[in-house]
């Protein structure tokens, strides 16, 4: 293997479009795939491993309710540009909803992954990162 193949990041597929024309639903089927890895890998940085009690915490964060929250804590600290992203995925309309979501919540949960979808293609990682950790902070302070 050369060195260029050894030090290729993980994730190294760039998407066919600017970030700023893909669907937001397309950013959002990324965004949930980051922030669900984001959020299981914090949990089992934590002491409790058992499968059931990993399953339980993580709703706390993956849920279309506790997403839509969790956006209205980022809201304040977005810039222009965010705030559009945002817009956009709240705008999308899915073809379907599921069964166990409130309508609303599931507009700002996708908004919410659509912005993570975003900022991961235009790699502000800095920036996905300082929003995810106001997540984490916001729990911890819970616990």
């Amino acid at each position: 293997m050369s060195d260029f193949e050894q030090n290729q990041p993980l994730f190294s597929f760039t998407p066919s479009k600017a970030p700023n024309l893909l669907n937001p639903l397309v950013l959002a089927y990324l965004g949930d795939a980051i922030y669900d890895t984001y959020i299981r890998m914090y949990l089992i940085s934590r002491p409790h491993h058992k499968p059931n009690h990993l399953h339980h915490e993580a709703t706390k964060f993956v849920s279309a309710k506790a997403q839509a929250q969790l956006l209205k804590i980022w809201l304040p600290h977005l810039s222009e540009e965010e705030q559009d992203v945002v817009r956009r995925g709240r705008n999308a309309k899915s073809a379907s909803i599921p069964k166990n979501a409130d309508v609303l919540d599931y507009r700002h949960s996708t908004a919410f992954e659509c912005l993570i979808g975003y900022l991961y293609y235009k790699e502000q990682h800095d920036r996905l990162s300082q929003l995810l950790k106001m997540i984490i902070d916001d729990y911890e302070s819970r616990i």
